[in-house]
Order: structure tokens, then sequence, then C-alpha cells
């Protein structure tokens, strides 16, 4: 699944490990704000990406 091509060579697994550092250092309190945040973090594609968002979402106790 995370080696689904999603935009000009990007896949799934190329925007988790863009996003991987920065999420470690952010506490996220609503699901709505870590789907917002993946959006708006990731690089040149600022559509959601539901593969990007439930791996981040299950690293997490929301």
């Amino acid at each position: 699944m995370n080696n689904k091509h999603i935009w000009e060579g990007w896949t799934v697994q190329d925007f988790i490990d863009s996003l991987e550092l920065f999420f470690e250092a952010r506490n996220f309190k609503t699901k709505e704000e870590l789907k917002k945040w993946c959006k708006d973090n990731q690089p040149y594609y600022k559509k959601h990406i539901p593969g990007v968002y439930k791996h981040f979402l299950d690293k997490t106790n929301l």
C-alpha cells in the first residue's frame, strides 16, 4: 500500500518519510488536527492522502 504512486513519482511512503521527523515533535489532540497537519505539511501535494494519514493515526492514541 505504501508504494502506491500519488504524484510525479512520489509514493505514499515518500510522503510518510518526509513527515516522520516532524511528526515526532507534535502532540495532536484530535483526528482532524492530525489530518490537517498531514495535508498542510507534506511537500508539493496538498491534498489528503489516506495512507499517509492512516500511518500517522496508527502511531497516536487518537
